[in-house]
């Protein structure tokens, strides 16, 4: 059995503000489509609560929770956008594959 950590971890200013605006999106949404909280809990298999936790930013919410909710307005793909386009990593393996830092 796998025990869970025992508190959040650490979130820096700028990070918890990245949640925030996250959660503020998935309420839009919500509202968009016109659903209540109680609608997308039951639909996403989570309490209002968590519902709530989420469209708040909280970093406590698994990111497997932030998927269902995610799936239960039917937005799901955009996951598939988070880190597609890895600017840092491509220049980093750019300058290790230049003349110098081949093996």
């Amino acid at each position: 059995m796998v025990s869970m950590p025992s508190k959040s971890p650490v979130i820096f200013p700028s990070e918890q503000r990245l949640l925030a605006d996250f959660g503020e999106r998935l309420r839009l949404a919500r509202l968009r489509r016109k659903l209540t909280t109680t609608a997308v809990a039951q639909r996403a298999g989570i309490s209002r609560t968590t519902l709530y936790n989420a469209e708040s930013g909280d970093a406590s919410v698994t990111m497997g929770t932030y998927l269902r909710i995610l799936a239960t307005l039917g937005i799901e793909t955009d996951l598939n956008h988070l880190a597609a386009d890895d600017k840092v990593g491509r220049k980093l393996q750019d300058l290790d594959l230049g003349p110098r830092g081949k093996k």
